[in-house]
């Protein structure tokens, strides 16, 4: 595993009745930006092809891989040269790749546009990366009194286990469900893609026409990243728990937003990350003790 591949945050841990403040290791989510070089030696281009999420490591064999499984190009031999681009900031630029061409190839871009996001010419530098790919919410987040127990959180994946229907059939769908602050349940979208899921549950709360959707609870099936945290802002969502990790990126995204974000909410555990005072917390702490007798 790269060194680089995770890091260390404060949480607060909830175990049924107990909570405490610790540490907790999450794997690192930052933006890639995928730039390619062509053309003839007097007359090289270049172009920005995508910006993708990703934990840090084999970025060399993520933007080949990627460019080949779109069509861009066609095999391994199209490429001279691959690493990280210095023609942009100097912080941050393991964050920029750069694949060069050979002469006489031509890439296959035709639907780059359509299908990649495109950063502007800076590239993807420090936090000026987030600016780049994060979409402004259209909701202020102004203060709000939305409070949820600790108890109400921990029937919340049950209830969304027993509305996956499609889920139940092929075991391999991802889903997202809303709750309002009392645990009742809004609506529940599947998909093979987490985020299709939230997308078809933010779309229709918009054909509903009760977005903001500021005094609800977002559950995810899987993990919350930088982009399911960003499509929640997008909603006003302020409360977001998944039953999986989040990554680096979507703990700076929520806290950054003033989002409450929940993750590992599992077997009566799950960990605070952000915003902790909406959640109702249990009075008694975690001790070294009652946690060896918790396990």
């Amino acid at each position: 595993m790269p060194e680089n591949s995770t890091v260390k945050l404060p949480v607060t841990k909830v175990y049924a009745t107990l909570s405490s403040n610790m540490a907790d290791s999450l794997a690192i989510e930052e933006p890639l930006e995928i730039r390619l070089e062509y053309g003839e030696t007097n007359q090289r281009q270049m172009q920005n092809i995508s910006v993708t999420m990703r934990t840090p490591g084999n970025d060399a064999e993520l933007a080949v891989g990627f460019l080949f499984t779109e069509g861009i190009i066609t095999q391994l031999s199209d490429v001279t040269e691959t690493g990280y681009s210095f023609i942009t900031c100097a912080e941050n630029k393991e964050n920029v790749i750069q694949v060069s061409l050979k002469e006489g190839i031509i890439p296959q871009l035709k639907n780059t546009e359509r299908n990649f996001y495109t950063t502007s010419s800076c590239g993807v530098c420090g936090k000026g990366s987030i600016n780049a790919i994060r979409t402004v919410s259209p909701f202020s987040y102004s203060a709000d009194d939305n409070l949820v127990s600790s108890e109400l959180l921990h029937e919340l994946p049950e209830i969304l286990a027993e509305h996956q229907e499609i889920f139940v059939t092929t075991g391999g769908l991802h889903a997202c469900a809303l709750f309002d602050l009392s645990g009742k349940l809004l609506m529940v979208k599947e998909d093979v893609g987490r985020h299709n899921a939230l997308d078809k549950l933010i779309g229709a709360a918009l054909n509903q026409n009760i977005l903001p959707l500021k005094q609800s609870v977002l559950l995810l099936s899987g993990r919350a990243s930088f982009e399911l945290v960003q499509k929640a802002a997008m909603a006003g969502i302020t409360i977001i728990a998944a039953v999986g990790a989040p990554s680096s990126l979507a703990v700076q995204l929520a806290e950054e937003f003033n989002i409450t974000l929940v993750g590992f909410l599992r077997n009566h555990r799950f960990n605070i990350y952000t915003a902790a005072h909406r959640i109702i917390l249990p009075m008694q702490e975690i001790t070294p003790k009652n946690q060896r007798n918790s396990l």
